[in-house]
């Protein structure tokens, strides 16, 4: 391969992940008729087209999708061959994280500071959001999932854990019987949350260890936490969340504890990312620097095996 055909696949890879031509040539100190024609003479070279141009948007066709997949993993490798004869140059590039909101605002971002000093060729590019996106389809190299992962081919790394609580406002029970068996859920409004696998079965472990499975229904059903804790706070039912997310409201007594008795199922925080044979040491670098960091947290230790 030479080395003006690297340069061409490297615009495109930035291309994508940027969504734009005018980016990539700011980032890249050229003009955006250069880009362009980086662009055009890789399709030229492949005999294919990658992506739809438009003034507003740029959208990869299919062959521009797998392209990217496999050019992604090409660059990643080429960092890593570089980073391995060259010291201390290993943990560098764009690391674009995909990772819950309220999860990245109180957990994520408190650690960024003292990452980034000790890796100051890194920069971090973030994906926020509750619905887990298709990692090779975005251009993300890691994304933090809680609970279940159900994607195929993608590396799962349990870095920590999630405690949960049983929550509702005080007042909701001055016109429903508070539970005292999370079977009794089954009569109550409950917030659900979609952002999980199992969606409307709530986990509990029992007094004896036991599992119990509850099937839970509700008028209010939201795709973030962040959605949650304001329904929570209107009174509109029983939910079940982090202990992280309510600490605060517990303390005010805006919101109160219910079944104390049953404790929801912890949930793993996982890193995940995609199958690739060499994983970019920017990704494994900090992925070993939340899973140090999780595990002296008491809200989110206890990761058990990697």
């Amino acid at each position: 391969m030479n080395a003006g055909l690297l340069e061409h696949i490297r615009t495109f890879v930035r291309a994508v992940e940027t969504g734009s031509f005018t980016a990539v040539a700011a980032e890249q100190g050229q003009s955006q008729p250069t880009v362009s024609r980086q662009i055009l003479a890789l399709e030229d070279h492949l005999g294919v087209r990658l992506m739809q141009r438009t003034t507003r948007a740029l959208t990869l066709t299919d062959e521009g999708r797998s392209f990217y997949a496999h050019a992604r993993a090409l660059l990643d490798a080429v960092e890593e061959a570089e980073g391995s004869v060259r010291p201390g140059a290993g943990v560098r590039g764009t690391l674009r994280i995909a990772a819950p909101v309220a999860f990245a605002r109180l957990h994520l971002m408190p650690r960024m500071a003292a990452f980034l000093a000790m890796h100051p060729e890194v920069t971090t590019d973030w994906v926020l959001g509750d619905r887990p996106v298709d990692l090779v389809e975005e251009g993300v190299d890691l994304a933090i999932r809680i609970g279940r992962v159900t994607d195929q081919g993608l590396i799962v790394r349990r870095i920590g854990q999630m405690r949960r609580i049983t929550v509702a406002r005080p007042d909701y029970f001055l016109h429903h019987p508070r539970p005292q068996h999370p079977d009794d859920l089954k009569g109550h409004d409950c917030i659900v949350y979609t952002g999980l696998a199992t969606v409307d079965e709530w986990h509990y472990v029992g007094q004896d260890g036991a599992p119990i499975v509850v099937k839970v229904a509700g008028r209010i059903r939201v795709s973030a936490s962040e959605g949650m804790l304001a329904a929570l706070k209107e009174g509109l039912g029983i939910a079940v969340c982090p202990t992280w997310l309510f600490d605060g409201e517990v303390d005010r007594g805006e919101v109160e504890r219910v079944l104390e008795a049953y404790e929801p199922a912890a949930l793993p925080i996982q890193a995940v990312y995609p199958s690739r044979r060499l994983v970019p040491p920017r990704v494994r670098a900090f992925v070993d620097y939340l899973q140090a960091g999780f595990r002296t947290d008491p809200r989110l230790g206890n990761a058990g095996q990697a």
